[in-house]
This record gives C-alpha cells, sequence and structure tokens, in this order.
C-alpha cells in the first residue's frame, strides 16, 4: 500500500511540475504586431521577414506583420506603435521628420553619398544611429532598432529637366510630414505637393503633380515608369527606412528577450543590406528592359552644382530648428568622412 500511495504521489507531483511547466511556456510565447509602410517583398518587406524568422526561429514568440495600408497611412501606424496597439514599426525616415524632426536629417538634399560602400559602413558604425538618436526616439516612446538604405533616389517626370529653372512651377509630389522634403523641392525650383502613396498614382494618372521621387525598386514595381516617361539621377540622396519598437513594450521584456530582439535586427540589418542594393539595380535593369522607350538621364556634375547650391539652404535650416538639429548634424559630417575614408 505504501509503495503504490508513494507511486501515486510522485505521478501526481510530476504531473503538477509539467502543467507548471507547460503553463509557463506558454505564457512566455507571445504574438507580437509589426506594421510597416510597404509590401511584404519591398525592402521594409524582407527587413521584417527576416526580423519575423529570426524570432521564430529562436524563440516561442510570433510576430504578425502588417504589410502597407493595412492599419491605415504611415502617420497612424506610428500613432500605434507610440500608443502601445503596435510592438514593432517598419517606417521610411521621409515619414518620421514630422514627428521626430531630427529624423529629416536623412531626406536632406546632397547630404547622405550614393556610394553604397560608404552607406553600408556609415549605417553599420554611425554614432549619429548608434549614440545620438536612440535617446531622442526614447523621448517618442519609440526604441530604435535600426536605419538602412533601399535605393538612390530617383526622380521621374513627364518632361526632362537639366536645372532648377526647368522645375519652376512643376508640381512635384512629396511625401506628407516632412518640412525638408517640401523645402527641398522648393530650392530646386519645383512647387511640392505633399500627398500619400495611395495616392500618387491617380495623380499621376491625371496629372494632378508633374511628378515625384522614388528609389527605382519602388518605380518599376509598381509602375512608375509606365505613368511618366523620364526618369533622372540627380544625386541628391538615398531612400532610408527605421525599424523600432514601443518603447513600454520593450522595457518590460526580459534581459533574454531584450537580446533577442537586437539579434534579430542585427540580422534582418545584413540581410536588407545585400537585397537593397540588388533591388535597386534589378529595378532599373527590368525597366531599361521592358520600357525602351522611357528615358533614363544622369545629371552631370555641373548640372547638378546650381541643385547643391540650393541644397545648402535647406540644410542651414534644418539645423537652425534646433540645437539637437545642429548637432546630428555635424556629427553626421564627421561620420560620412569616417565612412568615405574606410571604404576607399
Amino acid at each position: 500500500m505504501k509503495k503504490k500511495l508513494s507511486l501515486t504521489v510522485v505521478k501526481t507531483f510530476l504531473a503538477s511540475i509539467l502543467l507548471i511547466a507547460v503553463t509557463s511556456m506558454n505564457l512566455y510565447a507571445e504574438e507580437w504586431k509589426y506594421a510597416m509602410g510597404e509590401g511584404v517583398n519591398d525592402p521594409q518587406g524582407i527587413y521584417a521577414t527576416a526580423f519575423k524568422s529570426f524570432i521564430e526561429e529562436n524563440s516561442r514568440h510570433t510576430i504578425k506583420i502588417y504589410p502597407v495600408g493595412s492599419l491605415g497611412e504611415e502617420t497612424d501606424m506610428m500613432e500605434q506603435t507610440i500608443a502601445g496597439i503596435l510592438q514593432f514599426l517598419g517606417q521610411s525616415t521621409g515619414y518620421m521628420g514630422g514627428t521626430i524632426s531630427e529624423m529629416d536629417l536623412f531626406t536632406l538634399p546632397y547630404v547622405m553619398p550614393t556610394d553604397t560602400k560608404q552607406l553600408d559602413y556609415f549605417f553599420k558604425n554611425s554614432k549619429v544611429i548608434n549614440e545620438m538618436l536612440p535617446p531622442i526616439f526614447l523621448k517618442h516612446g519609440l526604441e530604435l532598432l535600426s536605419i538602412f538604405p533601399e535605393g538612390e533616389m530617383a526622380v521621374t517626370t513627364f518632361e526632362p529637366f537639366h536645372s532648377p529653372q526647368d522645375l519652376k512651377g512643376k508640381k512635384m509630389r512629396v511625401m506628407p510630414g516632412s518640412p525638408i522634403l517640401v523645402e527641398t523641392y522648393k530650392a530646386f525650383g519645383a512647387s511640392p505637393v505633399p500627398m500619400t502613396w495611395g495616392d500618387l498614382i491617380g495623380a499621376l494618372k491625371t496629372n494632378m503633380v508633374d511628378g515625384q521621387e522614388n528609389p527605382t525598386v519602388w518605380i518599376e514595381a509598381y509602375g512608375l515608369d509606365n505613368l511618366t516617361k523620364v526618369l533622372t539621377y540627380t544625386g541628391h540622396g538615398h531612400f532610408n527606412a527605421s525599424a523600432s519598437a514601443n518603447k513600454k513594450f520593450f522595457n518590460e521584456l526580459g534581459d533574454r528577450d531584450k537580446k533577442l530582439i537586437r539579434k534579430a535586427a542585427d540580422h534582418a540589418h545584413q540581410v536588407i543590406l545585400k537585397e537593397a542594393e540588388r533591388l535597386d539595380a534589378y529595378g532599373i535593369g527590368r525597366i531599361v528592359r521592358t520600357n525602351p522607350e522611357f528615358k533614363i538621364v544622369t545629371l552631370t556634375e555641373s548640372e547638378r552644382a546650381p541643385f547643391r547650391k540650393a541644397a545648402t539652404a535647406v540644410q542651414e535650416s534644418f539645423a537652425s530648428k534646433s540645437d539637437s538639429n545642429k548637432k546630428i548634424l555635424d556629427q553626421m559630417m564627421v561620420d560620412l568622412k569616417e565612412a568615405e575614408a574606410k571604404t576607399k
């Protein structure tokens, strides 16, 4: 009887331990929400997918990705992330300028290089990204995870242009939420029109705008080359994106999960650095093959000179808005010089 009782007690004890373990594991497993401003096959989508895969392969957590348009416009997703409804946010730095003014730094004309090696070094090693921006993000309720390039900006128009004078009076669509983009195209001689991505295609079809800017991966993927006639490389900038987490959510995680998220962000960053360059080249290559009548122009250095000159006023305007803006721009110039020297 004693042996039987002891065996029953042991079984009950082991079952209790197992139940507690299973319950704990189930409680530990969570589904996290990740919203972004692009489609799954676009650069932000590739980053998010790599991030999701790493998390799910190395933990019991799962991530649900919400592509562009699923949860409203860019500003809606930003508000939902800050409010804690969403755990993660992927968003263009251009859109973020309206909320975090320092992020307009990445939209300034003729500051970022077009050389991909320099860009890769900068995004990995920059003091601006690794030291200065994280505390700024925290003030806005966000934990910065990564900033990465998506491709060189190209301008598509109905007519060719080679100088600011050629753009005079032309209505150029710019991303909403970024005062710097408005200032940039005013400086370039055009009339900027802030407009959401969802309205852009209709605006081009009905001639409500005369042109727009985007990296070639977007121009090709969404047929913008079929809606305009000329693509021009002005060399004025890169399209960049960021990944961040809700601050409260991140702070309440255990050390293990915090490390997991950081490692996932590093992994996704490495993936997108390789993919972004490939997609950019693929975009322009496909346009050349499938749309031979579409004209592609690269402005010469002499043609870029007046645009560069006009850009200085925009850079000075950004720096004058706050001490934080000036400090971060000054440091970026130092970081970019280091990137150039290290990648020669």
